[in-house]
């Protein structure tokens, strides 16, 4: 009597495959084509991916052991990230706080003044696509940053990239930081007593 193969507890869910999404399969090698752009993994060995009717199977192989399970929920997760990526897309923003701080796109190239004693010359990838909106915020002018793209991995990338330009530091929360990131703020020395 054969084994039975341990799965993983969110790795042997199905993931739907989103209308007017394509899903090919090529040994280890799969690629998702959606509206929003085309996306291509390789996949470890220890699992197989497989389409179930309107469904995508990620499945541990047959002595895979432990690894096959690790892998089956990793897999199931780029599966699914990267059909929602094709169908609908992935958005991120990212707020400039401090005065004079400022971000301008041209074409894929981003340009930031961040009070620095030069400015940020930035290529955004061919896959990706911002643009900079001046919000108020109780009296107060700042740009916003919002980027998209059908890659989840590659914004995530690309928005931290512009982070690290200039971090939020923790005394006066200047910086580059995500919309709604909360910067713990430290209070500053204390003045003289007189």
């Amino acid at each position: 009597m054969a084994e039975e193969v341990k799965q993983s507890r969110k790795g042997k869910l199905p993931v739907a495959i989103p209308k007017g999404v394509k899903v090919q399969i090529s040994g280890q090698s799969v690629s998702f084509t959606g509206p929003k752009g085309t996306l291509a993994h390789d996949f470890h060995e220890a699992v197989q991916v497989l389409q179930e009717g309107e469904t995508v199977v990620v499945r541990p192989r047959e002595g895979s052991g432990k690894s096959g399970r690790q892998f089956q929920g990793l897999t199931r997760a780029l599966v699914r990230n990267a059909l929602h990526g094709v169908a609908e897309g992935y958005k991120t923003s990212l707020d400039l706080y401090g005065v004079g701080y400022r971000a301008e796109l041209a074409g894929q190239g981003l340009t930031l003044s961040l009070g620095l004693s030069h400015q940020v010359k930035f290529e955004l990838p061919e896959s990706m696509s911002g643009r900079v909106e001046t919000i108020d915020e109780a009296g107060v002018k700042r740009p916003r940053l919002h980027l998209e793209s059908h890659d989840k991995t590659e914004l995530g990338r690309v928005a931290a990239r512009i982070r690290s330009f200039r971090p939020p530091e923790p005394y006066k929360g200047k910086g580059v930081r995500f919309t709604g990131e909360r910067v713990r703020e430290k209070a500053g020395k204390a003045g003289a007593k007189v």
